[in-house]
């Protein structure tokens, strides 16, 4: 009953969710590409061939820490087919660099009853990978109708995630109860995600880690580096509000300012709150080889952090200074960029705690504090080259996880014979 409840909720916001992509399609054109397939409907048939194994990757953040894992599933079971969804722009676009001949990229089934039956029944993967936190109900009640194992893999969930699990516990647990299998980031993700009662079969470490900096991009941004007399502070992958708050504390003096914001639809709002102020932009959008003289500089591009890392002297931690959980810091670290964060990091709680332990990061409780070390550590080259090789070291001696999840879900599909014709 509270599940029929529940989908009978979803099937009535059906018709806002598609006025919603309509608008968004306005500014991010992508938004508007076939957007029946949320709802169930497929113009084109499956492919014929192997079996289908189901990842879902929501957004940018989880499509880019899952592609070394997806390289490493392709080795452990030859003759799978990648059938790939995600519910951004943002995540699609990037999603399309680890797609094979014969895989398949769609959008995410709306969680009704009927969109995730005429997904499954269209495309019959053999098994479903669900991404980080992306757990939902008539998934989960509809996989386990059509007999098809879902799994959560490089799970994580934070303890404000776990309180609002536990506030909508009769919809919630019954979803976490009935996944397949879970494969935990760390041991705290373990114990908060039995709490509601997933099976938990291993704590394997962070995807991310095992992401590879574009080497191409990193050297771009380091030469782009070397061009400019100032030491180079980045405001990285900023969140609502946290522009103004850099603002209100900010200081041009001998640094040059570099923004770069998390969602694509903020670009303008950003450019025109710096503007406003009196301060002069340049953009990355409006030439492709180097920044001009300005007072802020704005990455208004996309797939470009690894560039901007690069260009970086030191990151502040975008969405940490706000109350929003951060961003993912060990890009930063692997491109060799010290991170300075703002009091929240429950999104990456572990890894912000390993950063700091191993002098990758630091954390401060205001924007005026992370300035202030930004400012200081950035005058000093023996201290700054030293948290940047302290950065590295951090980002490579936690990799590993990709392999290790590969290799998990390989025995559980061979164990259960998933992947007989």
């Amino acid at each position: 009953m509270i599940l029929w409840i529940y989908s009978l909720l979803l099937r009535c916001l059906q018709p806002l969710l598609w006025l919603k992509l309509k608008h968004r399609a306005k500014v991010e054109p992508l938004y508007g590409y076939h957007i029946e397939e949320r709802f169930g409907f497929y113009t084109e048939p499956a492919p014929a061939g192997g079996p289908f194994v189901w990842v879902h990757a929501v957004s940018l953040g989880e499509t880019r820490a899952v592609a070394a894992f997806i390289s490493e599933l392709r080795i452990a079971l030859p003759g799978m087919r990648l059938l790939l969804t995600h519910g951004t722009a943002t995540g699609h676009t990037q999603g399309q660099s680890v797609l094979q001949e014969g895989d398949v990229q769609v959008w995410q089934p709306w969680d009704t009853p009927q969109a995730i039956h005429s997904f499954l029944q269209h495309f019959q993967p053999r098994i479903g990978l669900l991404v980080e936190t992306e757990v939902w109900p008539n998934w989960v009640a509809g996989c386990a109708r059509a007999h098809v194992p879902l799994c959560l893999v490089n799970a994580r969930l934070s303890e404000k995630s776990l309180r609002m699990a536990q506030r909508l516990r009769w919809v919630a647990a019954p979803a976490y109860s009935h996944l397949s299998a879970v494969w935990a980031q760390t041991e705290q993700d373990a114990a908060r995600l039995r709490s509601l009662g997933a099976t938990v079969k291993g704590v394997l470490g962070n995807f991310k880690f095992d992401q590879k900096p574009n080497a191409e991009q990193l050297n771009q941004g380091r030469a782009m580096r070397l061009v400019s007399n100032k030491a180079v502070v980045m405001l990285a992958s900023s969140r609502d509000g946290e522009e103004q708050m850099l603002l209100e504390v900010l200081k041009i003096q001998s640094v040059q300012w570099l923004v770069v914001p998390r969602h694509p639809q903020r670009f303008e709002a950003v450019v025109q709150l710096f503007e406003s102020a009196g301060l002069s932009v340049a953009r990355r959008s409006q030439d492709s080889m180097a920044f001009p003289p300005a007072d802020i500089w704005i990455g208004d591009s996309l797939g470009e952090m690894a560039l901007y890392f690069g260009l970086a002297d030191v990151a502040l931690l975008g969405g940490s200074f706000a109350p929003l959980g951060g961003q993912n810091l060990i890009e930063a670290a692997a491109c060799g960029c010290p991170v300075v964060m703002g009091p929240h990091t429950y999104n990456f709680a572990q890894a912000a705690e390993l950063a700091i332990a191993e002098g990758a990061a630091t954390q401060v409780d205001t924007m005026t504090q992370a300035l202030e070390w930004a400012l200081n550590l950035s005058n000093k080259p023996e201290a700054l080259e030293s948290a940047s090789s302290a950065a590295l070291a951090f980002a490579h001696a936690h990799q590993g996880a990709a392999l290790r999840a590969s290799n998990a879900v390989a025995e559980y599909v061979r164990e259960r014979g998933l992947f007989r014709q």
